[in-house]
């Protein structure tokens, strides 16, 4: 059985469609003092329970350990918890005494209600040690080239882009997924404390389809001026993906301002350029 967190029912209905499973219709609510409650009528009757969340938000998180509590509850002998995207996942580390390490205290937390976790590109694969539960991680970076493939002009000499030297293997994967083409990434220099120049390192782009690589897209800050950079430089067609499209604050009209001509995510975050599924690469871990 999928049980699907509230933001993650696309997801959960293209995997149980996969999987060949039961789809489950969880009940979610709001009570008036701001508690939220989410439970599984569905799961009297099942032996496993695969819950699909993203946990963009606090309340998200609540709901994730709602309904891993309910389908215990319900005497479901296996849980299995796929967090399509982890919040918290990039506060992975102790910046200043004193600090939390978030992403640990939240893994902890949903180690307790699931036998093994399933994580969707996190933005450190070492996020994984956090769980106190077998916990594997899957590269969805391959289906971004779905999009890219069913473009209705083709990519011309199309060169994948990715945002620093330490990303580059997000942009090979999704190259080599496409079939062709280069792979640079840019180079960050710091001028002062509040101003930061990028720049493709190697390759030329004047000419070329350019598509600018990354795990997630948050603010769009560094994505938009990478943009401005390419546009400057004469490139052509600027396509930005992402499997996480978190497009938080004014991120999209961000990069449009920017001028790129699409932007392409999964639907670990269900956004509308949500333009594939991460289900067939979840598919081989459940």
């Amino acid at each position: 059985m999928i049980v699907p967190g509230s933001r993650s029912q696309a997801l959960a209905a293209s995997l149980a469609a996969a999987l060949d499973d039961s789809l489950a219709v969880p009940a979610f609510d709001r009570f008036p003092d701001g508690e939220t409650f989410a439970a599984v009528p569905d799961a009297v009757d099942a032996e496993r329970a695969v819950i699909v969340a993203a946990t963009p938000s606090n309340d998200a998180y609540v709901e994730l350990l709602q309904l891993q509590d309910a389908v215990r509850e319900a005497g479901v002998d296996e849980v299995v918890t796929v967090l399509a995207y982890m919040g918290y996942a990039r506060q992975d580390r102790a910046f200043e005494p004193g600090d939390p390490i978030s992403a640990r205290a939240v893994a902890r937390a949903v180690s307790t209600g699931t036998d093994r976790v399933v994580l969707v590109n996190p933005h450190e694969a070492s996020i994984a040690e956090f769980f106190d539960v077998p916990c594997d991680v899957v590269d969805a970076a391959s289906r971004l080239a779905v999009p890219l493939e069913e473009l209705e002009t083709p990519l011309e000499e199309p060169l994948f882009l990715s945002p620093d030297d330490g990303a580059v293997d997000i942009a090979t994967t999704v190259r080599d997924a496409y079939g062709g083409g280069d792979v640079d990434y840019f180079e960050k220099t710091r001028h002062s404390g509040s101003e930061v120049s990028v720049e493709p390192s190697d390759a030329a782009v004047a000419g070329r389809d350019v598509v600018i690589t990354d795990d997630i897209i948050a603010t769009g800050s560094t994505m938009a001026e990478s943009v401005a950079v390419l546009r400057e430089r004469d490139a052509n067609r600027i396509f930005t993906v992402c499997v996480h499209p978190l497009l938080a604050r004014a991120a999209r009209t961000r990069l449009e301002a920017a001028g790129v001509a699409r932007v392409y995510g999964t639907d670990t975050l269900e956004r509308d350029v949500s333009a594939v599924s991460v289900a067939p690469t979840l598919v081989g871990v459940l």
